[in-house]
């Protein structure tokens, strides 16, 4: 899985992976709710690979945690969605909006393989980004630095250092 090979999602390893991490997201999402000590150890324990300044606004959901990596001052606003089923790097000063999808999963276009196989790609944000609401990052993407993804646009290509992308797909209008 994290090398990029076709992967079975239903191992039992990843299986046992992925409880640990929704038990960790259930205390975070529901149990605590309101970002105190106890989430912020779950939210540690959950994304142990953080800077300084690692903030979730729950809801929250990831696959397993610890394929995500931020530098400092990393902030999810509400309904972040983080399939991390490969490494993800964020880098410092990154804010993302509310309902932003990361995906890192993804499916093989033949559908028998599709039946019990999938990949992963990565994805890297570079630093000082600020990702608009509702925004989809596609895997394998790379986002350089000081950009802007607006609201509601499908990133599937790479963005480069400080440019605005918006639009589905979305394209660089401006650095």
């Amino acid at each position: 899985m994290l090398i990029g090979e076709l992967y079975l999602a239903s191992d039992n390893e990843l299986l046992k992976e992925r409880r640990h991490a929704k038990r960790l997201l259930r205390q975070i999402n529901i149990s605590e709710y309101l970002v105190t000590k106890p989430a912020k150890d779950a939210i540690k324990e959950l994304i142990p690979n953080t800077g300084k300044n690692f903030y979730i606004e729950p809801p929250f959901h990831c696959d397993y945690g610890y394929n995500i990596h931020c530098g400092d001052n990393v902030y999810f606003n509400v309904n972040c969605v983080v399939l991390d089923t490969m490494k993800i790097n964020i880098g410092s000063n990154v804010l993302f909006g509310p309902a932003v999808q990361i995906y890192a999963a993804s499916h093989p276009l033949d559908a028998e393989t599709r039946k019990t196989l999938e990949f992963s790609k990565p994805i890297s944000i570079g630093n000082d980004c600020w990702i608009g609401g509702g925004a989809i990052i596609l895997p394998g993407v790379s986002i350089g630095n000081n950009c802007v993804i607006g609201a509601g646009s499908v990133v599937t290509r790479d963005v480069p250092d400080n440019a605005i992308a918006v639009g589905n797909p979305a394209k660089v209008m401006r650095k």
